[in-house]
């Protein structure tokens, strides 16, 4: 595995990460190192899953209203 060093963080960022890590129950490295991984596209799977309902909640979906479609043109008959 591969070590990085970054140097100059934030402190606000820091402190934000730090939260994040506890509130997610992982350690500051373990959480700076799913960030890049989800920032460099590497999530599949459960994890997109967990993401998507992270993001847009429980909801399954959004029932649209169907257009209207008694105006629209005939379908073309190809057997002419």
């Amino acid at each position: 595995m591969a070590m990085l060093t970054i140097r100059n963080i934030d402190e606000g960022v820091k402190e934000r990460l730090r939260v994040r890590a506890a509130q997610n129950g992982h350690s500051m490295e373990e959480e700076a190192r799913l960030i890049l991984k989800r920032a460099t596209g590497g999530i599949t799977g459960k994890e997109l899953w967990d993401l998507s309902r992270e993001m847009f909640g429980e909801d399954d979906g959004v029932a649209l209203e169907l257009p209207d479609r008694h105006n629209d043109r005939p379908p073309v008959n190809f057997e002419q």
